[in-house]
């Protein structure tokens, strides 16, 4: 009885997984950045609830940038800030790694190569995740490198 109800649990999950995705990819196409970032930001919350942190980063990983004509791209201000506006009609506090990972993902989509960090200091101990395409802080304070110790770039 248990095992058949995890097995139903799994299903259901990769299911909204693959339909999430399908929504993200229409959402790309019709140029709605601030509902395709919040689904993003749904997408790796059930990531962080049913999954690890090291599925999380895989799919980082695994997306590649999308190439795109320079007159369709978005700036990355905008896409920040898109961003910025589905943190805050999303229904519950957005956590950095969340934030991270779907910035990296909106921008890799729009064909910036940006790149997620995770960082941490040692006293008093606190962890951060931000995101930077080139040398630059895209989602956060510009001197995150310098308060926290660089960990793993996805």
């Amino acid at each position: 009885m248990r095992l058949s109800l995890l097995g139903q649990s799994v299903s259901l999950l990769r299911a909204l997984i693959c339909t999430m995705r399908r929504w993200v990819a229409i959402f790309v196409r019709q140029k709605c950045p601030v509902l395709e970032s919040w689904l993003l930001l749904l997408f790796f919350e059930a990531i962080m609830k049913f999954r690890s942190s090291q599925a999380l980063r895989k799919i980082v990983r695994n997306q590649r940038t999308r190439p795109l004509n320079s007159s369709d791209t978005l700036s990355t201000g905008e896409l920040s800030h898109a961003m910025d506006l589905a943190c805050v009609f999303y229904f519950k506090r957005v956590l950095c790694l969340q934030r991270s990972a779907a910035t990296t993902l909106l921008l890799r989509r729009h064909g910036w190569s940006a790149e997620m960090v995770t960082g941490a200091q040692i006293l008093p101990f606190e962890s951060h995740a931000w995101v930077e395409v080139g040398d630059a802080v895209v989602n956060d304070k510009p001197y995150m490198r310098e308060i926290y110790q660089v960990l793993e770039r996805c």
